[in-house]
């Protein structure tokens, strides 16, 4: 698909846009979009892709995160980045960023993608058996929990759904 602003280049940035339900789709290149300073074309506020990533990384928690230290005063101890800093550039400064400001990522991961575990992407042609063996270890972690519920009979349950999964995968 070629840029919508320049028909030259490959697109590479896809935009999608709902207002008041009617969807505009945007595909530019990374030319186009840096020459019209990240801008998404077709908005009249003004709104930039960073002041997105940048509003997303100034999110407060509601429930008050109550172990994590304020945004002002987190600093990585390797290369000095502030969090603040790295909220308005986007990127960390060093390798070490992720330990430091960890107190204020999972709630980020958690808000953007929907969880804090990356999953990833499943082969279509080992789809079954790897699906069979997640599905085998989320009922493992709800075993140990009721077992630590002392919820014996849901335990007794979840025990015999991981044995037929278990005997699925030994068949194949």
């Amino acid at each position: 698909m070629l840029c919508q602003e320049c028909d030259k280049r490959p697109a590479t940035l896809h935009f999608t846009k709902i207002v008041n339900g009617e969807k505009t789709e945007f595909h530019i290149c990374e030319t186009c979009a840096r020459e019209k300073g990240e801008m998404i074309p077709g908005t009249s506020n003004g709104f930039s892709i960073h002041n997105l990533l940048s509003g997303l990384l100034d999110f407060e928690p509601k429930n008050g995160n109550a172990g994590a230290p304020p945004a002002q005063t987190l600093r990585c101890e390797e290369c000095g980045m502030t969090y603040s800093q790295f909220s308005k550039i986007g990127r960390f400064g060093c390798s070490s960023c992720y330990k430091y400001f960890d107190s204020r990522l999972d709630p980020l991961f958690k808000r953007v993608h929907g969880s804090t575990t990356h999953v990833g992407k499943v082969p279509a042609r080992a789809g079954g058996r790897i699906k069979v063996k997640r599905q085998i270890a989320d009922l493992k972690r709800d075993l140990q929990e009721s077992i630590a519920q002392e919820e014996f009979e849901e335990a007794a349950q979840i025990r015999d759904q991981i044995r037929e999964l278990e005997k699925e995968i030994a068949q194949e």
